[in-house]
């Protein structure tokens, strides 16, 4: 048993022995903030078009419906980092193809090849991004007409329930057991995305094995402070 120590006291080095988030389909929550988006990945293929994105910020969920869809369609996953150095043809060899994290910066030759092999051989393409890829500033015009025509569905801010329910979920992949008090404490003042949630989490994790106390609030309290100040430490 590890004695809690006392706040200020000496800190353990923590390490992060979390496992893998799994992004299968059991395991994502669904809230009518991405209803639409899970509506889309799972009436494929009877899509609107052969391309379509799927836009949300950091954290929205984007990579665990480009999972599930991936999974779905038996398709390819590639970073768009990468598309330029990857052939249309090798990049779209199964039929489906998701490119993880599209925009501005993403080769705007690269990205109109591809898009113009997926036409020629009905492939699917399945984009995520931040921002919708009309406003991606593109210098291209043929690409810009492309995107401009490209269906897109976006991610819509978590509500309330959907925000507890992740903290949960996060506090449970970690093996953390947590007051409703204290999740509910949170989810009340913490920046409302899913990428927060995350690295609140991680950092109270962290905390609480770095100084042996447990997750209560004045622990939740003093570490949310921290995020939300950063620079007032």
């Amino acid at each position: 048993m590890v004695a809690c120590a006392p706040r200020g006291g000496p800190r353990q080095m923590a390490l992060d022995l979390t496992l893998p988030e799994s992004l299968s389909r059991d395991d994502f929550l669904a809230a009518p903030c991405n209803q639409t988006a899970l509506d889309l990945v799972e009436s494929w293929p009877d899509w609107p078009a052969r391309v379509v994105a799927l836009v949300g910020p950091p954290g929205a969920g984007k990579s665990h419906l480009g999972a599930i869809w991936a999974d779905l369609a038996g398709a390819r996953r590639l970073a768009a980092r990468d598309l330029a150095g990857t052939a249309p043809g090798d990049a779209l060899a199964t039929g489906a193809l998701l490119l993880e994290d599209a925009g501005p910066k993403t080769s705007e030759v690269a990205l109109f090849h591809l898009l113009n092999t997926a036409r020629e051989e009905d492939a699917f393409v399945l984009m995520t991004a931040r921002e919708a890829p009309v406003s991606w500033g593109v210098g291209l015009k043929d690409l810009a007409s492309r995107l401009r025509a490209l269906p897109s569905v976006a991610l819509a801010e978590p509500e309330d329930g959907l925000l507890r329910a992740v903290l949960v979920k996060l506090f449970a992949d970690r093996q953390l057991v947590v007051d409703a008090e204290v999740v509910e404490y949170l989810a009340r003042r913490m920046e409302r995305s899913l990428d927060a949630a995350r690295r609140l989490v991680a950092a109270l994790d962290r905390e609480a094995l770095e100084t042996g106390r447990r997750l209560t609030r004045p622990l939740a309290a003093q570490v949310l402070d921290r995020i939300m100040q950063p620079n007032l430490i």
